[in-house]
């Protein structure tokens, strides 16, 4: 393997929206290395997992080394291709800084999207060299004036320094791969300094454990060292280091300004921690570890429980499996008086709980069961201590905490001009505030909003897009907790509290959601033969109710004629025969019901 001086080193990640061509662009440039057998080319190479080439999105971040002839001259690009949605913004940042520049992938048909703008302001926070440039200009739909004003007013980009590409077809990246050489700065760094490398990801092989993908930043790491992790403290000794190419190439060692992978034979993802920085055992107490090491925050909670008990063991399991490879879900067991045993599940966000939903169904094969999502609240409690729950059967007794808090986020939309009223109507109706409003270009605007997190995994997503007729996207980042006036509504079903239909609701909404909660209850549960009493209640105050009367059978169809005390007779018979059965058969309450919870509307 050639040995690449760091002046022919170049380090970039791709940054764009959804479905803007990031993946197709990478396989382009994977195409015109001379390392990759073409053989082995597919569509969305870099996409390893089934579920991120069906869907067509990138889930983890991954990095691979590709040797590029420019100008006649041998240079080594380290691309790493980043995920586009904002569940996984902390894998975007932990990429980002593994890097000195940024391709600004924006879709010549579409134009500037939401996760665009979030993934552009990230760039520029980390200090990174930024190449606009505009895809799918082979397409009829395509308008490049228009993207290069939209770049103008939203970031100030110049419309000259925009490249025209088309990933598909192959035009202009020829005259992009001379646009990395000579805009991306090369990477700095000492080789004989102290060792210093930030862990960027990490993934589990079933065979050789976890594989460690690092960015060297200062000294040199090779086979056989003793590395230190200096977020957790842990020391492991090397077994491999090297490359990726299509798989992993062992090398001698990785010095300062490259990427590449570790293998220490370690057992668990949860051993690393994406955005720690390594160094050798030596080192760990005399060197400061690179900055912004953070763990990732679940944002939002989801109770999964088998349909059948005895299949607990097995989706124990398949969560320990499933976690191996994605270090950013948490779980604990949980006990439901409605559901049984089963976990209670912490995600990034919506689309991380969706991705979570399909693989349990594929490589688990069970048939489970989840319960609507909600997010954490923060409670003040008497004494002044913090607590935090996930989900409302923990919400103790009122007289126990002083108050409330919900997390917020920011909300951007970017909209086409005629939806802007849509979208501010539906924002406030969700206790969204307005904050401010930025054009782009003629017919777009960005709106952004202050809103309560819970409001916006409820249906915020699907009431914007069919109040802007699918053309707006959305995105959000976290600011805190705010204090809220947020009430537990409780559900009861023939007198009996179902703990796992408990919702936390903002108290102006607790009567209309309650309202919608038992009609959908009593679309959903069958008949019994007995009445069965539907309650929603805040406390000890029932706030709503809905019956379902019984099923009957016409006792009095034999009494034709006679006397009225026969047929009273046999009327007493079946009541009281019905009260028998109250006590000694509950209500059966089908699963449907459980996830109507996340069906209800507001009004």
């Amino acid at each position: 393997m050639h040995d690449f001086p760091l002046s022919h080193i170049r380090n970039f990640c791709i940054i764009a929206h959804i479905d803007h061509g990031k993946s197709t662009l990478a396989d382009r440039l994977l195409g015109m290395s001379a390392a990759v057998d073409k053989r082995k080319l597919v569509e969305q190479t870099m996409d390893s997992m089934d579920l991120e080439r069906e869907r067509g999105i990138t889930i983890k971040a991954k990095a691979i080394a590709l040797p590029m002839v420019v100008n006649g001259e041998h240079y080594l690009f380290n691309l790493i291709d980043t995920p586009g949605h904002v569940d996984f913004g902390y894998e975007v940042s932990r990429a980002m800084n593994a890097c000195e520049g940024a391709l600004l992938l924006v879709d010549a048909t579409q134009g500037i999207q939401a996760q665009t703008v979030a993934n552009m302001y990230q760039a520029v926070g980390a200090d990174l060299e930024v190449v606009p440039v505009a895809n799918k200009v082979d397409m009829v739909a395509a308008d490049f004036d228009r993207t290069c004003n939209e770049l103008d007013s939203a970031f100030g980009i110049d419309g000259t320094s925009v490249v025209q590409v088309s990933a598909k077809t192959g035009v202009g990246v020829d005259d992009l791969v001379q646009e990395i050489v000579s805009r991306i700065p090369p990477p700095v760094g000492d080789v004989d300094a102290p060792l210093k490398a930030l862990i960027f990801d990490a993934v589990y092989d079933d065979y050789r454990g976890v594989v460690v993908y690092v960015r060297v930043r200062e000294g040199v790491l090779k086979k056989g060292d003793r590395i230190a992790m200096m977020a957790t403290g842990a020391e492991h000794e090397i077994l491999e280091v090297g490359v990726v190419r299509m798989g992993l190439q062992k090398q001698d060692r990785l010095k300062c300004g490259e990427v590449g992978y570790v293998i220490c034979g370690m057992k668990t993802v949860q051993d690393v921690g994406v955005g720690d920085t390594v160094t050798l055992a030596k080192f760990k107490d005399s060197i400061e570890p690179l900055p912004g090491y953070k763990k990732p925050q679940p944002m939002v909670y989801a109770g999964v429980f088998p349909t059948s008990a005895g299949d607990y063991d097995a989706l124990r399991k398949g969560l320990q499996k499933i976690e191996l490879t994605d270090s950013a879900i948490t779980y604990a067991p949980e006990q439901s008086g409605a559901l049984g045993s089963g976990f209670r599940v912490g995600f990034l966000g919506m689309l991380h709980m969706e991705i979570f939903q399909e693989r349990m169904e594929r490589e688990l094969d069970l048939d489970l069961v989840q319960t609507a999502p909600n997010v954490t609240y923060e409670l003040l409690l008497n004494d002044n201590t913090t607590r935090f729950i996930d989900s409302a059967g923990d919400l103790p007794d009122v007289t126990t905490f002083k108050e409330i808090r919900e997390p917020i986020v920011r909300v951007s939309v970017i909209t086409p001009t005629e939806f802007i009223g849509n979208v501010m109507s539906l924002a406030l109706e969700r206790r969204g505030q307005y904050l401010n409003q930025e054009h782009l270009g003629r017919d777009r605007a960005m709106l952004s909003f202050k809103m309560p997190l819970a409001e916006v995994i409820f249906d915020f997503f699907d009431k914007l897009k069919s109040g802007t007729r699918g053309y707006a996207t959305l995105d959000y980042e976290p600011i805190g907790f705010e204090e809220s006036d947020l009430v537990k509504v409780r559900a009861l079903i023939s007198g009996e509290e179902v703990d796992a239909l408990a919702m936390i609701v903002h108290r102006q909404f607790a009567e209309g959601r309650a309202r919608n909660l038992l009609k959908r209850l009593k679309e959903e549960i069958p008949r019994h033969l007995f009445v069965v009493n539907l309650q929603a209640a805040i406390g000890g105050k029932v706030i709503a109710s809905e019956k379902i009367s019984a099923m009957r059978k016409n006792v009095l169809a034999k009494c034709y004629g006679g006397d009225i005390s026969r047929k009273r007779k046999l009327l007493e018979k079946q009541k009281k025969g019905k009260k028998r059965m109250k006590m000694i058969g509950g209500v059966e309450v089908p699963q449907g019901a459980f996830l109507s919870v996340l069906k209800v509307e507001n009004n």
